[in-house]
């Protein structure tokens, strides 16, 4: 125990060490921890996590505090960090395992309005929201104290488990810097944290442009039966409706079933082909059995009849 009831201090190595070993034990258990990893350097180091940490170190209020945190949560100190709408749970390892509770008031709704008013027209897309691509007078209007969507100290209440009465203590101060840390990671935490949809933003931008609702021209819209022509293909009338003047020229489609027919007629003398060699033989055949009869029935008329009576008759005679 150290002087006046305070704990002894902990050299930054050591609490280190202890605070990989106590997330590791509560992983083990099943706590899913979320940590801010030990780095060196800024803070933070994209536009929504430099804006948070501006912000709040502008405040006269925060100016003295904030820099009490920055080692512990450059150190790894901060093992557990869930940020959720209109608080931030958090675990801090100093002399103990410390628990802090930071709570964020929700952006008023009028407020938020009057936001999305004056972006309205120069935010093109979430993406561009999120990453930060901004223009100069939109950043300065998301930006600006007390009325821009960062919170000011009057909208910020914590709370910490460990035995100092200052009005922020150190681990309160890193957790505040975690926060700017894990904005890095996820911007769209700061929105979810302030109670707001960031896709309002967005759809704002385009609320002030005309809407058209003219269809194409007649003369732009091609024809079913012209598609009919143009790629040999039937439109079916179920699947495409077409208005009411258009009616009559339905029926070109439906004159694209005569080619159908005539093929079925083309092939009709290929199956008739077959039977044509069976007739020539069916002709041949009679032809030969006609020769061979009235041969059989001339042979033995003439050539015994006529000779012989030419031969017979000229002696009888003189």
């Amino acid at each position: 125990m150290g002087y006046y009831g305070w704990k002894p201090y902990v050299p930054v190595a050591e609490r280190r060490k202890k605070a990989e070993k106590t997330a590791a034990k509560a992983k083990k258990a099943g706590a899913n921890f979320s940590p801010i990893a030990p780095y060196r350097g800024a803070v933070a180091k994209t536009f929504w996590g430099k804006a948070w940490c501006d912000n709040l170190e502008a405040y006269s209020d925060y100016a003295n505090r904030m820099p009490r945190g920055r080692t512990y949560v450059r150190n790894g100190s901060v093992i557990d960090l869930q940020v959720t709408a209109g608080e931030v749970q958090a675990q801090v390892m100093g002399s103990s395992l410390y628990q802090v509770v930071v709570k964020v008031v929700p952006v008023s709704p009028k407020q938020w309005q009057a936001i999305g008013k004056d972006c309205a027209g120069s935010i093109d897309s979430l993406v561009e929201l999120l990453q930060g691509k901004l223009s100069t007078a939109v950043m300065q209007r998301i930006c600006t104290p007390r009325t821009g969507l960062f919170p000011a100290p009057q909208e910020i209440s914590f709370s910490c488990s460990c035995p100092d009465w200052a009005g922020m203590c150190k681990h309160v101060a890193a957790v505040l810097y975690g926060v700017g840390a894990r904005l890095d990671q996820k911007p769209e935490l700061l929105f979810e944290l302030r109670g707001v949809d960031a896709k309002d933003l967005v759809h704002q931008a385009g609320a002030g442009l005309p809407q058209s609702k003219k269809g194409p021209a007649v003369a732009k819209v091609l024809d079913d039966s012209l598609l009919a022509d143009v790629f040999g293909i039937e439109m079916d009338e179920a699947v495409l409706p077409v208005k009411a003047p258009s009616a009559s020229k339905k029926a070109a489609p439906a004159k694209k079933t005569a080619p159908r027919k005539a093929a079925s007629t083309k092939a009709a003398p290929t199956k008739t082909v077959a039977p044509k060699p069976a007739s020539k033989k069916a002709v041949k055949a009679p032809k030969a059995a006609a020769s061979k009869t009235s041969g059989a029935k001339t042979k033995p008329a003439l050539k015994p009849a006529a000779k012989k009576k030419v031969v017979k008759t000229v002696p009888a005679g003189k």
